[in-house]
């Protein structure tokens, strides 16, 4: 809103430098007059427009001004201000900016107007301000101001809800700080796991509330899940009733500073199975066990599929993709679901474990089932090979005896070693053949195969095909 100050009454007047004006021309004054506003306009005492100065690049629908009432110019609500403004000036009182609308092609054109008489009162001077820049960054203020009220509403609705699940949880949970291991927030269920009276627990240690016996665990548990983002929960004794509980912690930052968020679930709560003697067994297996969910993503494995990638702990490979490690990309495990789909369970699988950057993987042999449920788990059984297959000697029981047989390889082997075992097939066939063909005489056989004797019976010995102490020529 526009105020006294923004008028000349009340303000300073020049005094030093009064003299300055009286030695103004006609270009000094005009130039004056033109930096005063965006928009001046020389008028009679009647109010109509004898010259204008602007910018018609910026103001193009005043170029026909000159000759027209300064009151036709203006939208039907601003000429009150305009004749409130022409009147002030022919008695002499001292203007205040007055904002007007001027109508255009698109839109109107906000300008705020100062009125001044001179030449003894017989013209007017109207020095005019643009107010459309102002206008648009009112305008973005106000819309960035209401994008802040929404988020801010979003925001505490989203902690209304969240605040709500946090005091509602029957699972004990605690914010606590993870330079100082003081407790900053603590649910209901926490208070009485803890045996603490209601909201007593925000600014104590959580290490006072924790068997002494059990500290050097809980540190390690806080240092490990500062470190990663999967850390497998741990036993700790509460001091108060000597209950144990499974503790999780799980590390995040806010505000600059590291916070642990932990739930802790009594130990009685937790499923007999998962005390089961099997997973000790399992996890002893020397073959790779791992169990991934209805995604393939790896929920947990034993030491020996740990070991197999190479990873440091079981934790390191949570969360990640059993595809990234097994087979070959888009093809393996799409197969072997399938198979499980359709046979309830996939048998003795040749694919490949990938390590790291290695693209051609190590062939390995996989079984795999799943269990019953929309959402079922998977469980792989996984046996290194490649040392099994290159300790083995060549022999014909390790090449197929028919088509079907290599068909049946689809799904187990690459087509890259198919069609090597393909060629293997078609070339102990040929040379039967040709043995057959010549009653076993090495040498005609050799020459209708196009062979040499040395190459044929190189052949021989790959295939163990003849009798290899004699030569019948």
């Amino acid at each position: 809103m526009l105020t006294r100050k923004h008028s000349i009454e009340g303000k300073h007047p020049f005094r030093k430098a009064a003299e300055l004006f009286d030695t103004l021309d006609a270009d000094a004054a005009m130039k004056l007059a033109m930096v005063a506003g965006d928009v001046t306009l020389v008028l009679d005492d009647a109010g109509t427009i004898l010259d204008a100065a602007f910018d018609p690049r910026e103001f193009s629908a005043f170029t026909d001004w000159v000759g027209t009432n300064w009151i036709e110019t203006v939208s039907d609500e601003s000429r009150p201000k305009i004749m409130e403004m022409l009147a002030s000036a022919r008695r002499g009182e001292v203007q205040h900016w007055r904002q007007v609308n001027h109508p255009s092609r698109d839109g109107d054109i906000p300008i705020r107007y100062a009125v001044l008489s001179v030449n003894g009162g017989e013209h007017r001077i109207a020095f005019g301000r643009d107010l459309r820049e102002a206008g648009r960054l009112q305008q973005r203020l106000l819309q960035v101001q209401q994008s802040l009220e929404r988020d801010y509403l979003k925001m505490r609705q989203l902690e209304a809800r969240y605040r709500m699940l946090f005091e509602r949880s029957t699972e004990p949970v605690l914010i606590i700080e993870a330079a100082t291991l003081r407790i900053r927030e603590a649910n209901p269920a926490a208070h009485a796991l803890l045996g603490a009276s209601s909201s007593s627990l925000s600014g104590r240690k959580l290490l006072t509330f924790i068997d002494k016996n059990c500290h050097d665990d809980l540190q390690s548990l806080v240092g490990a899940a500062l470190a990663s983002s999967s850390v497998s929960p741990a036993r700790i004794r509460i001091a108060n009733g000597a209950r144990d509980v499974m503790a999780s912690v799980t590390g995040f930052t806010q505000d600059r500073g590291q916070f642990l968020l932990v739930r802790l679930v009594p130990a009685s709560d937790r499923p007999a199975s998962d005390f089961s003697p099997v997973l000790e067994l399992v996890d002893q297996m020397p073959d790779a066990f791992v169990v991934a969910d209805s995604n393939l993503v790896i929920v947990t494995a034993n030491a020996a599929f740990v070991e197999l990638l190479q990873a440091a702990s079981v934790d390191q490979l949570r969360g990640r993709r059993l595809s990234d490690s097994i087979g070959r990309p888009g093809i393996d495990l799409d197969l072997i679901e399938g198979q499980i789909d359709q046979h309830g369970a996939a048998r003795n699988v040749a694919t490949v474990l990938r390590v790291g950057h290695d693209i051609d993987g190590e062939p390995i042999e996989l079984s795999a089932v799943r269990s019953s449920g929309e959402d079922g788990y998977y469980a792989f059984v996984i046996r290194p090979v490649g040392r099994r297959l290159r300790d083995l000697p060549p022999g014909s029981q390790d090449l197929p005896r028919s088509v079907e047989q290599l068909t049946d390889l689809v799904g187990r082997m690459s087509l890259k070693d198919i069609v090597r075992e393909s060629t293997d097939l078609i070339e102990r066939l040929c040379i039967e053949a040709a043995l057959s063909y010549t009653s076993d005489n090495r040498a005609s056989a050799a020459e209708i195969l196009g062979l040499s004797r040395q190459s044929l019976y190189s052949k021989l010995h790959r295939y163990g095909l003849g009798n290899l102490a004699g030569d019948n020529e």
